[in-house]
């Protein structure tokens, strides 16, 4: 590392795991001071034996507890803002819990971190804000992601609005929008279904496999899985070689670029 962060002092949400951990790791890699929280502090262990970390146990959706948090920390030069929770479901799917959950931790987690700290940063001469989106948002559409795409969507507009109010006093406000990531957040939402079908009493026999010849379609839709029955795809996810589990992401995410590809093109 070049040590482009040195001197800087940077707060992580939802450091403990994924993205949110990966870059922790690099800030503090970079000679950043980190402040990481999580909800459960317990995954944080080990960041601070790889530099300057200071670790805490955080729920962001509770206001008086992030007030304290930032109250007690050094005015950061970056906020990277990663807390986040994936609902799976259509507007069908969807109740009212489930919407104010979403937007509850997605979005108003995000108003509250920064809300907090933008009066500060513009004493402080500046900083820099990230906000972690979605490629699911309102930059293209994803099946079953009806409230994640729509507070998803909501973080761009949010991060748009400040850096468009901001910029000129030294503030930058920037969303990431990635596609799929191999993560513990990916692995337990491939786990729900397996899940379901053993509360339902089926075991490997109970899954299908795709037709040996031609298109593999569902229903009109392309399979999310580059072709693979749902039985291969089990065993690539339960194999033990990291090769097979980067060849599935691999297959579900180029079998999404396609499907929004044609779209495009329909």
């Amino acid at each position: 590392m070049t040590g482009r962060l040195e001197g800087k002092i940077a707060v992580c949400t939802a450091a403990g795991q994924g993205i949110g951990r990966a870059v922790a790791e690099a800030f503090i890699a970079e000679g950043a001071t980190v402040y990481a929280s999580d909800l459960d502090a317990q995954k944080l262990t080990g960041l601070d034996h790889a530099g300057n970390a200071h670790l805490a146990a955080l729920d962001v959706t509770d206001s008086a507890a992030v007030k304290a948090y930032l109250d007690g920390i050094e005015t950061p030069d970056i906020l990277f803002n990663c807390a986040g929770y994936v609902h799976h479901g259509t507007v069908l799917d969807c109740d009212e819990k489930a919407w104010d959950f979403s937007f509850e931790l997605n979005v108003k987690a995000m108003h509250r971190t920064i809300s907090a700290l933008v009066p500060r940063m513009l004493e402080k001469g500046g900083g820099s804000i990230i906000n972690m989106s979605s490629a699911a948002s309102s930059i293209k559409a994803a099946p079953n992601r009806y409230v994640y795409m729509a507070t998803k969507a909501a973080v761009v507009g949010l991060t748009r609005s400040v850096a468009i109010d901001f910029i000129k006093q030294g503030i930058r406000c920037n969303a990431i929008c990635p596609g799929t990531i191999e993560s513990p957040s990916l692995d337990g939402r491939i786990e729900e279904p397996r899940q379901d079908a053993r509360r339902r009493g089926k075991g490997a026999g109970g899954f299908r496999r795709a037709p040996a010849h031609g298109p593999h379609r569902q229903g009109g839709r392309d399979r999310p899985s580059g072709g693979l029955s749902r039985l291969r795809r089990k065993r690539l996810h339960d194999g033990d070689d990291p090769a097979d589990r980067r060849r599935l992401v691999a297959l579900m995410v180029g079998s999404s670029r396609r499907r929004f590809s044609r779209a495009r093109r329909e």
